[in-house]
């Protein structure tokens, strides 16, 4: 009895710091909603920091991409990048497409952004470059009619393995179901190194892959030397697209989960704590449009 009791107290003691360790001064805001600091911009075409057109802009507490000065897209595909590389952690955002595409965006750009995942830096990209090295969280919008999924995979310059199988195709879609309309989405990612990644999308698990590597194609202009291709991705950047539809984002949230990546019991209890969150008062569930 004496060594269960000790058990007991064992697991309390690890949920009771696992829970403080869920306190919300431990997120991150990427995005402060007053400005763009701690970010850097890369626009196809155009020099390192060179917001285009003012492409990405704060309006109204939110981070938005806009296209009111542009005439033509051109296909000027932009990201705007954290400044500092992450490994291990939970990223959340929530966004909602606005208004109508610009003029020459593509088909496939209807209602369509992203968020960049163990990416290469912005300063790293070539002047023509299109799109970072990096894992895609394709964030996708209804068209009013068909089946859209969204926080879908998408791979420029990458590979994963699902079901111990190398996976090449470009894109591989969720199970999510189709947000139609100008409607508030929350969506995460779960990032564990070069090991297991989830998205998550209003608390469902929608699609999960794992070792994330250089690889393939779909990106254009890189530099020889940064895409390495077969080198796992254990860490890099976090960006968001400009891909054409004008796109807004409220919340651009992280969570660092390295300090217990090399520890599983406790980072098991964190991730525990994570998904049941909202009982502890966390500001992070969807808010209502």
């Amino acid at each position: 009895m004496k060594k269960v009791l000790t058990a007991l107290l064992l697991l309390a003691g690890l949920h009771s710091s696992a829970q403080k360790e869920v306190a919300p001064n431990k997120w991150l805001k990427l995005f402060n909603g007053k400005n763009l600091k701690g970010w850097d911009v890369k626009i196809t075409g155009h020099e390192l920091n060179d917001n285009f057109g003012n492409t990405f802009r704060v309006d109204s507490g939110m981070l938005k991409v806009s296209y009111d000065h542009y005439d033509e897209f051109k296909e000027q595909f932009g990201h705007i990048f954290y400044k500092k590389n992450f490994s291990a952690y939970l990223v959340v955002v929530e966004y909602k497409f606005t208004g109508d595409q610009v003029k020459g965006g593509p088909g496939w750009a209807y209602r369509n952004s992203g968020v960049m995942l163990h990416g290469q830096t912005a300063a790293s990209m070539t002047k023509d470059q299109d799109f970072p090295i990096s894992l895609e969280d394709q964030l996708l919008g209804g068209n009013g009619k068909d089946d859209r999924s969204t926080s879908n995979l998408c791979t420029p310059g990458t590979n994963v393995v699902m079901h111990d199988k190398l996976i090449t195709d470009h894109c591989i879609s969720s199970t999510s179901k189709t947000f139609h309309g100008d409607v508030w989405v929350h969506a995460e990612a779960l990032v564990l190194r070069d090991s297991v990644i989830k998205y998550i999308v209003d608390k469902d698990t929608v699609l999960v892959f794992e070792k994330p590597q250089i690889g393939g194609g779909n990106v254009s202009h890189a530099d020889p030397a940064v895409k390495q291709d077969g080198k796992l991705l254990s860490s890099g950047s976090i960006s968001l697209q400009s891909e054409s539809h004008p796109v807004a984002f409220r919340k651009v949230e992280l969570f660092d989960l390295s300090p217990y990546i090399n520890d599983p019991v406790k980072l098991n209890k964190i991730l525990l704590l994570l998904q049941k969150r909202d009982s502890f008062g966390l500001p992070l569930a969807p808010r209502k449009k």
